[in-house]
């Protein structure tokens, strides 16, 4: 099963209000097990950023004028994210930016029902307690000592863990170490000498002694 874990930087918080992205990171999971394969691309927006995302993600527009626009990497994108199911932490708000790129390409938009929100998973499973990625990473005690500055890679790896632990991921190793044990039990009873399950003739005398004793036992209808 392959799943792609994604995430974006941006120039803000709304495509609405001409916002764009200017990084977008990729992990690509088989069987919830990161491959080592990745897409990463800085984006040149095409406008100014503001301090408040530069704050954020560190990206200044003349470092981001020196990277690709975005319909120079929407085919690579496209090519990397294939129609598997996307793993994103606020799905609704890196799909809107994503989305209203492709509309400015003219471009098929991504479905919000191929995407598993990790945001709506840990509500689910933590009713009530923080669902930031920093505040799951520290649940879920996965350092991100370095994520100072934001980054659409970098914070696609750390999804990429929590994801892991928001669907079992400790339970399932558990379960691994728990089926190891068994397999060794089950290696030691085979080594047992069989034990005979046949009566013997004095077992089987004695058997049909009680029988004589009961009343149309069905033992002998």
């Amino acid at each position: 099963m392959r799943e792609v874990v994604l995430d974006t930087e941006t120039t803000g918080l709304s495509p609405a209000a001409g916002h764009r992205i200017v990084e977008i990171g990729c992990i690509e999971l088989i069987n919830h097990v990161a491959t080592g394969s990745t897409f990463h691309s800085y984006v040149n927006p095409e406008r100014d950023i503001p301090a408040e995302a530069m704050a954020v993600h560190g990206l200044s527009g003349d470092f981001l004028a020196a990277h690709p626009r975005f319909a120079e990497v929407a085919d690579g994108l496209d090519a990397f994210l294939a129609d598997s199911p996307l793993v994103i932490h606020n799905a609704e708000f890196d799909l809107g930016f994503i989305n209203a790129e492709l509309t400015r390409l003219d471009r098929a938009l991504m479905s919000v029902e191929r995407a598993i929100d990790t945001v709506l998973l840990a509500r689910r499973k933590f009713p009530g307690a923080p669902a930031s990625l920093d505040a799951l990473c520290k649940r879920f005690q996965i350092d991100n000592s370095d994520r100072a500055l934001h980054g659409a890679l970098k914070d696609a790896r750390l999804l990429a863990e929590v994801y892991l632990e928001l669907i079992g991921g400790r339970q399932q190793k558990l379960g691994l170490a728990a089926d190891g044990r068994r397999d060794a039990g089950a290696e030691a009873l085979s080594r047992r000498p069989p034990r005979p399950h046949a009566p013997t003739a004095d077992e089987e005398q004695a058997h049909a002694l009680f029988l004589e004793k009961l009343k149309e036992p069905i033992w002998k209808l």
